[in-house]
């Protein structure tokens, strides 16, 4: 942090506070710093000073009394002195291990591409709130979207939480933190007449069958990826999606590899998909049962439904370019592979379908978010069984 001005009169009692002004990117942030002593260093014999800081001078008050209270009690506990990078390295190594590979991933990536370089160097008990206010306000500055800095933030926060847990810190910086809006995306379902058109474009093409099972389940791309022929039970025509393919960054040096992990919430869930989609994957059986003779020793034996012609997983990328090859071929270029997903929920509902089934099909924690995410559909069937009981009432009492 950049060395600021003092200004102010330190008051009276145990401690002193300062208001402190510092000049960043040609702006001014305020702030408030308490200083206190809690003993002596046994090495250089000299008084071992620390400093707390706040918005306010109350607030900065009030914690010195909390502190100077807990010192003359001797339950005081100092805060660590580590940076924010070491501290880092600590929590990745040693606080993740509950996490999913990918999650733990991302975390790492968010930690190595935007909180190390821009906090990594500052005292871990000097981070401050306005601190943290700046950095996800300059992250914003810099074009990433209220989702990416609402991600990065909610890293830095869990990170520093830990700290507060075990002792290192005595209140979280990053709790205070006013993050922009994310606003939701449109969502732009296909309809009748765009998935009878993808439905003719995806014929033949290499990820024909997965393009479709995707389309009439709801299941997300990674699950789809993810499925397995011991989840598939034929005889009784339910798929059970319990598991999702991730890439992950694995080794030294670290490179890219797919595993399988659990379903986002952690839930399993069992569909029982339409006739049409339990015929896909008999037809697709059969052609992984021919492209496995082919291969002879050279097949890699996964279990996974969708492989390419040698057994080995498909990778996101290649099924999100075919996919996208489809979208532009019949005029829908926008189209995102998620929105597959988005398509098959409101045929669900126009169909019949109710929240409930349709929650547990696509693998939602509560009824709740589902009609949250796809109230406005519900919305408009039931204007359209207004206008059928407004005819029906019609039909009734014209003489």
């Amino acid at each position: 942090m950049p060395r600021g001005k003092k200004s102010g009169r330190a008051v009276s009692g145990d401690g002193s506070i300062r208001k402190k002004i510092v000049k960043k990117n040609g702006k001014e942030y305020t702030y408030w710093e308490g200083r206190y002593t809690c003993g002596f260093d046994p090495e250089t014999g000299k008084q071992k000073q620390h400093s707390i800081s706040g918005k306010t001078q109350a607030e900065v008050a009030q914690k010195l009394r909390e502190i100077t209270a807990e010192i003359g009690q001797g339950v005081f506990q100092e805060v660590s002195r580590l940076t924010v990078s070491q501290w880092l390295d600590i929590w990745t190594e040693n606080y993740l291990v509950n996490l999913k590979p990918r999650t733990v991933t991302i975390y790492q990536c968010q930690i190595k591409n935007h909180i190390r370089p821009e906090l990594g160097p500052c005292r871990l008990d000097a981070l401050t709130p306005h601190a943290v206010q700046r950095f996800c306000t300059d992250l914003i500055g810099k074009g990433l979207s209220p989702a990416t800095v609402k991600l990065i933030h909610g890293v830095l926060h869990k990170s520093l939480q830990q700290a507060v847990t075990i002792g290192y810190l005595r209140v979280n910086p990053a709790d205070a933190c006013a993050l922009p809006r994310i606003r939701r995306k449109d969502m732009v379902p296909m309809d009748d007449e765009a998935i009878l058109h993808f439905m003719e474009a995806v014929t033949g093409t290499e990820c024909e069958i997965l393009l479709l099972v995707t389309l009439f389940t709801g299941m997300r791309q990674g699950e789809v990826l993810g499925l397995t022929w011991s989840r598939i039970d034929f005889s009784k025509g339910f798929l059970l999606v319990d598991q999702q393919l991730q890439r992950i960054m694995e080794g030294e040096p670290a490179k890219s590899v797919y595993r399988l992990a659990p379903t986002k919430n952690s839930k399993a869930r069992r569909i029982t998909p339409a006739a049409f989609v339990m015929d896909l994957l008999r037809r697709q059986k059969a052609r992984q049962t021919e492209w496995r003779m082919m291969a002879g020793p050279s097949w890699q034996d996964n279990g996974l439904v969708f492989t390419n012609r040698l057994g080995e997983p498909l990778t996101h990328h290649f099924v999100y370019h075919q996919f996208k090859q489809v979208m532009v071929s019949i005029g829908l270029p926008e189209f995102r592979f998620h929105d597959l997903r988005h398509s098959y929920a409101v045929a669900s509902l126009r169909n019949g379908d109710d929240i409930k089934t349709l929650q547990s099909n696509l693998g939602h924690a509560t009824a709740a978010f589902t009609l949250d995410v796809y109230g406005h559909v519900t919305e408009q069937m039931q204007r359209e069984s207004a206008e059928r009981m407004e005819n029906f009432i019609k039909s009734i009492s014209t003489p």
